[in-house]
C-alpha cells in the first residue's frame, strides 16, 4: 500500500525567524489524521534566520536528529556538548531521563535548512547522550547509506528505537533497490529534486508512506536528496 503526502499539505508556522513545514502534528498544527507514522513522531523542515534560533528548552523520552542542508546548526546542551552542525552531518540526541538544549544560527547573512526528526524511543528514562557523525556525499551518491540504527551498523549514529534511517543522492541513472519487510512501516521523505519511488513521482517535500511492501524501488532522480525510514509498525 502506497500513500503520498503532498509538500504543500503539510502544517506550516511562519515566526519570522523561523519558517517551519511539519510534516505531522506538532506545536500549533494538529491534523489528527497525521499525527505520525509508526513510530517516527516528527519531521520539521527548518529555515532559521541569521542571528536567531531556538533558545534553551527541554525535551525528555524522545529520539532527536538533525539533517542539516545547508549553513550550519549551532548546538548547545545541557551535557556540555557545544558543537557546530554542518551540512552532510547527523547529529543524534538521545533526551531520556531529560536534557536541556538550544540551536542558533550564527552565520551572517545565510540561512540554516535542516530536518528536525523525532523518533519514539523503545527505551525509557536513560541518561541522556549525544552524538555526531560526518557522512559524505560520495557515500550517498545512487545508493541508500545507513545514517542511523539501533547498534550503530555500517558506523551509523546509534538511536535507541526501533528504527533505521538512510539516506541517498540520486541524480540520471542512478537508482536503487532495498527489500522490505512488509510487517514493518517505511517513510520515504523526499528532502529535495525530484524522484520516482515505486512508481510514484515525488517533488521535493513530499512523502511516501509504504505499507505491506516487499521492495523499495529509487529511480529518476533530478538533484534528488532523499531519507527512508525503516519503522515499527
Amino acid at each position: 500500500m502506497l500513500t503520498i503526502r503532498k509538500a504543500q499539505d503539510r502544517g506550516h508556522a511562519d515566526h519570522g525567524w523561523l519558517q517551519s513545514f511539519h510534516s505531522f502534528s506538532f506545536a500549533g498544527y494538529y491534523d489528527p489524521a497525521h499525527m505520525g507514522f509508526g513510530n517516527l513522531r516528527v519531521i520539521n523542515e527548518d529555515r532559521i534566520a541569521p542571528g536567531t534560533g531556538f533558545g534553551t528548552h527541554g525535551h525528555r523520552d524522545m529520539e532527536i536528529i538533525s539533517y542539516v542542508l545547508s549553513g550550519e546548526l549551532a548546538h548547545k546542551d545541557s551535557m556540555g556538548n557545544v558543537k557546530g552542525i554542518p551540512p552532510g552531518d547527523v547529529q543524534r540526541m538521545s533526551a531520556g531521563s531529560g536534557v536541556m538544549h538550544s540551536e542558533f544560527n550564527h552565520a551572517v547573512g545565510q540561512t540554516t535548512h535542516f530536518l528536525q526528526i523525532w523518533i519514539e524511543p523503545n527505551v525509557r528514562g536513560i541518561a541522556p547522550s549525544y552524538e555526531q557523525k560526518s557522512f559524505p556525499a560520495s557515500d550517498k551518491r545512487g545508493a541508500l547509506r545507513l545514517v542511523a540504527s539501533p547498534d550503530g551498523a555500517e558506523g551509523s549514529v546509534t538511536i535507541h528505537a526501533d528504527a533505521a534511517l538512510y539516506a541517498g543522492l540520486f541524480d540520471g541513472a542512478e537508482a536503487a533497490t532495498r527489500s522490505l519487510d512488509p510487517a514493518r512501516k517505511t517513510y520515504v521523505h523526499l528532502v529535495r529534486g525530484a524522484l520516482t519511488v515505486n512508481g510514484q513521482a515525488l517533488s521535493g517535500g513530499d512523502a511516501l508512506l509504504v505499507e505491506k511492501e516487499t521492495t523499495l524501488s529509487l529511480s529518476g532522480g533530478r538533484d534528488a536528496e532523499v531519507l527512508v525510514f525503516d519503522l515499527a509498525a
